[in-house]
């Protein structure tokens, strides 16, 4: 009996549910678009670049620590 109050219950939880998800408006306008220039693009390019040197130096100071633990 127990657990059909609690299907019961999630059944109408989920139905519920479903109801709020699809009621919900739309925008009200387009939303403006900011653009996308040289310097943002030039940052994000120079972000992506050190996040690759440091990836390699941490692989490097990892292989040299291998290498001084099987000397």
């Amino acid at each position: 009996m127990k657990t059909l109050i609690y299907i019961i219950i999630a059944l109408a939880f989920i139905l519920l549910l479903s109801t709020i998800a699809v009621a919900q408006p739309g925008l009200p306008s387009a939303p403006s678009q900011a653009p996308i220039d040289g310097g943002l693009s030039l940052l994000a390019a120079a972000g992506g670049g050190y996040a690759i040197k440091k990836l390699r130096d941490r692989k490097k100071a990892k292989d040299a620590e291998m290498n001084d633990i099987d000397l």
